[in-house]
């Protein structure tokens, strides 16, 4: 592991089911990243995966602007009904990797009509600033043969083949829009190509 290591694990029972979760540090940064394995992987092929970006706003306080939290469960819910599956949770990814004060910024231009890729602009930052070279050393460390990517992202399919990993197949999470993250997904379908057919309606 190039740019990793290894911490500690353990199992951890969840509404969807039993995982074993590994904690990694990233020696770079000290950021500390988790995966979580359900079942057999070692050495298997097509496993379920979600490499999933870090969304306090989204994940833990169930945020309806965004998809995330939706996204996650979702990953969950269809990794239990296979019994196998991987989720890696990415952390300093706030916002596609801006940052949550930045996020939170980009949120009030937002509110005030910019995008969220014009908000980004505005601000001076990346519309998306993410990496997912750790994301392969997990996966390299968990030793999956090959993986079906969870997500409605064909750039992150297309940068994490690039680091090396095995991808049969991109698995999208269909999450129904709301009214608060109707132009969201409108933007990331039309502006980030995000495979998002029920974009155009809003629930």
């Amino acid at each position: 592991m190039k740019n990793l290591v290894k911490i500690s694990s353990s199992n951890l029972p969840t509404e969807f089911g039993d995982y074993v979760i590994h904690a990694y540090k990233d020696i770079r940064t000290s950021v500390e990243h988790v995966a979580l394995i359900m079942g057999i992987v070692h050495l298997k092929e097509n496993v379920l995966t979600r490499i999933h970006s870090e969304c306090l706003t989204g994940d833990i306080f169930s945020s309806n602007r965004c998809d995330c939290g939706k996204q996650l469960k979702l990953a969950q819910q269809l990794i239990a009904e296979e019994n196998t599956g991987i989720i890696i949770y990415l952390r300093d990814h706030e916002g596609r990797g801006i940052g949550l004060g930045n996020k939170i910024r980009a949120y009030a231009l937002q509110d005030r009509g910019l995008d969220t890729v014009e908000a980004n602009i505005a601000l001076g930052l990346p519309v998306d600033g993410r990496s997912f070279e750790i994301a392969s050393e997990i996966l390299e460390n968990i030793n999956v043969g090959s993986i079906r990517l969870m997500s409605n992202n064909p750039d992150k399919f297309n940068a994490i083949k690039k680091l090396g990993i095995s991808i049969n197949g991109l698995v999208p999470l269909a999450i129904a829009p709301n009214k608060s993250n109707f132009h969201y997904l409108q933007t990331k379908r039309l502006k980030l190509g995000h495979l998002l057919k029920n974009a155009y309606e809003a629930s």
